[in-house]
């Protein structure tokens, strides 16, 4: 089992809601970063998690309350689900692999509670190391990870990101780098340098929040 699957997304715990009681994880894997937040958040009750994998699956099924084993597309895992009860849904690097992402955050979006987060992770296709390629090397070569991860059927920029995350009707609150830089490095100096200006070609992966209500 690659490690993919077993990796805690530790970054997006400072996007958890205050009232953290019901939690859906959207392409769980193994179920780590659900098992993280709970270890956190004690008043956290029901997680259930939604895992194209079996095998990953399986050890999901172990640390969470739920879970649904198959093609999120076709799965009607909502429908066991009651409307406006889930306090935090994350889709972190799973919607760029999907068909239709947007009917994917519209089918999401009612099972939130009216105080609940959308937490969506995409990477960013106007990052300057695919640009530099595409533009002076002709290069546009999917891989087996990364941004030209050959499973990816979506790209996404700032832009676009936003309007998959609003798409459901919910309303962007957050839209920012996933993995902040260190102070001192030096994709921070030069964002302080010029004013944020070539920000959207140093990130790698936004991170997006988005709540019900206008």
């Amino acid at each position: 089992m690659s490690g993919y699957y077993a990796r805690a997304r530790s970054e997006i715990l400072p996007h958890l809601p205050t009232r953290l009681t019901r939690l859906l994880d959207i392409g769980c894997g193994e179920g780590v970063t659900s098992s993280l937040i709970r270890s956190q958040h004690t008043g956290l009750g029901w997680i259930g998690g939604v895992e194209l994998v079996p095998a990953a699956a399986a050890k999901a099924e172990k640390v969470l309350d739920q879970v649904w084993c198959g093609n999120l597309e076709t799965l009607a895992f909502e429908q066991s689900i009651p409307a406006g009860s889930i306090d935090a849904i994350l889709c972190l690097d799973v919607l760029e692999h999907l068909v239709d992402p947007w009917q994917m955050v519209r089918r999401l979006s009612p099972l939130l509670h009216p105080e609940g987060h959308l937490i969506i992770s995409v990477p960013n296709v106007r990052n300057w190391k695919f640009i530099r390629k595409l533009l002076f090397k002709g290069e546009f070569r999917y891989t087996d990870a990364g941004l030209l991860d050959r499973t990816h059927l979506r790209f996404f920029v700032r832009d676009t990101a936003r309007e998959l995350a609003e798409s459901g009707g919910l309303k962007v609150t957050t839209l920012e780098n996933a993995h902040p830089w260190r102070a001192n490095e030096a994709r921070q100096m030069l964002s302080k340098i010029t004013g944020g200006i070539l920000d959207d070609l140093m990130i790698k992966q936004f991170v997006v929040i988005a709540k019900p209500g206008k």
